[in-house]
């Protein structure tokens, strides 16, 4: 089994996190409510025990720069991110938990013997891994239309001109420090470069490149449209709907 704890001090001292942290104003612990749907709702977040699909607001935030989030809150680092969202991330983790979807610490360093990180990842069971993965799409309106398509579609390799990859992410947990969990003062949601203190991370290649990934031009829309983003178990890939 791998403790938590003994991660918490070096992954919070990494250059990831060595930026201000972000401290939400008195954030408020939502209440769970049952929605007449037989969905729940916790905050800004709705989510649903069947089909284990979890959606919340957010908002285009970039067009155009390298990205290294995905998703920040809108305190958090949102010079390098495509959305930004105003939902709390202790709430979106507990929607993962009651979901029981498994956290894997697959992405998130060892600390070395001067506490720091290491290049060594903690060894995590291959059930675990594949039931942390998930699918994240964004769904948004077009013309009156509602539209939807795999996140990764609009993100694009600035090398190979080619969207992201149409592969899983990972839940990874976060962890928690002096009692406070860690995305809640980072801001980092969903990160495509690796974060120690982000929920949600990419594991493909080029994770560890911090300048290679950009918004998809002409397929993200304005700066400030409102989106959904809509996550569930990631399935195998079906042929990608082009926006």
């Amino acid at each position: 089994m791998i403790r938590r704890f003994p991660l918490v001090l070096a992954l919070l001292t990494t250059a990831a996190l060595a930026e201000e942290p972000v401290v939400p104003e008195a954030p408020t612990k939502a209440s769970l409510k049952k929605l007449e749907d037989g969905r729940l709702q916790l905050g800004d977040i709705v989510f649903d025990a069947k089909s284990r699909e979890i959606r919340f607001p957010a908002q285009v935030n970039m067009t155009d720069g390298a990205l290294e989030f995905l998703i920040v809150l809108e305190k958090g680092k949102v010079h390098e991110s495509l959305f930004s969202t105003t939902i709390l991330p202790t709430n979106l983790n507990v929607a993962f938990k009651l979901l029981r979807y498994p956290a894997s610490l697959e992405l998130y360093p060892l600390p070395n013997d001067t506490g720091g990180t290491s290049g060594d990842f903690p060894e995590v069971e291959a059930d675990v891994k594949a039931g942390a993965r998930i699918g994240i799409d964004v769904e948004w309106q077009d013309g009156g239309k509602t539209r939807r398509t795999p996140v990764n579609e609009w993100v694009q390799h600035g090398i190979t001109a080619e969207a992201m990859p149409a592969g899983p992410w990972v839940y990874g947990g976060s962890v928690v420090d002096g009692g406070k969990f860690a995305p809640d003062m980072t801001g980092d949601v969903a990160a495509i470069y690796l974060s120690a203190g982000a929920l949600l991370l990419y594991p493909g290649e080029d994770k560890e490149n911090d300048d290679v990934w950009t918004p998809f031009p002409k397929r993200v829309p304005p700066v400030g449209t409102k989106v959904t983003i809509v996550i569930a178990p990631f399935k195998k890939s079906q042929p990608l709907a082009k926006p």
